[in-house]
């Protein structure tokens, strides 16, 4: 049985926000107003690999940075993302990447768990967070359930405890989020590079079409 105290001594003390981020001296005052980066700036290798979905040669690549414990992240991969991925990604037109940006340390331990979940698990494991997040995101012991999620996903006890116990994993995933803010203006979650330009919030399937309209035109 794995208890808070454990599983917030696993995954450590370091799990990036915001606050924490702006106290050890970060600025976003500035960098946040960027509409665009550099698409290949964008793409250059991370801490972590990125974890991609549709065709490599896809015309538009979309890179969301999310906390999975942001409930408007949460509406947009229930309402939005179904939308995006059977329209665009499926077909060729969209490559989609989703980077972490853990806004708290629940959320940086789902993330560590999608990573450690094997080939092909990432975004299965991402769906079923985004999907459940009410029922671990906000528990008394978020622990208990996300331990629940992992067992469901094929994980064993001792790979989730080994999980939260990877501290090179843990700071791979700050490094990633620390990244994000620093490099391409992050200050909040859902973030979206549409081709290398920044679009803030939850899109809703109506957004997300005129926005790839241009890009698109008659593909």
């Amino acid at each position: 049985m794995i208890d808070r105290r454990r599983f917030l001594e696993g995954i450590g003390a370091l799990a990036l926000t915001l606050a924490a981020f702006k106290a050890l001296g970060g600025n976003l005052v500035g960098r946040a107003e960027a509409q665009t980066v550099d698409p290949e700036k964008l793409m250059a290798p991370g801490a972590l690999p990125d974890q991609v979905l549709g065709k490599a040669d896809a015309p538009v690549t979309i890179v969301e940075y999310a906390s999975l414990t942001c409930g408007h992240c949460a509406h947009f991969h229930e309402t939005t993302y179904p939308v995006l991925k059977e329209k665009y990604i499926d077909t060729g037109k969209v490559r989609f990447i989703l980077r972490e940006f853990p806004l708290d340390i629940v959320a940086k331990a789902a993330f560590m768990l999608a990573r450690c979940g094997g080939e092909g698990k990432y975004y299965p494991m991402t769906d079923t967070l985004f999907e459940t997040q009410k029922n671990w995101a906000f528990s008394s012991n978020p622990a208990q359930a996300l331990l629940a999620i992992a067992k469901q996903s094929g994980m064993t006890e001792a790979q989730f405890n080994a999980c939260l116990n990877d501290t090179a994993l843990a700071g791979q995933i700050d490094e990633v989020a620390k990244r994000g803010a620093t490099e391409f203006g992050i200050d909040s979650t859902p973030t979206f590079f549409i081709n290398g330009k920044k679009v803030s919030g939850a899109l809703s399937p109506e957004q997300l079409d005129k926005e790839l309209a241009p890009l698109l035109g008659a593909n």
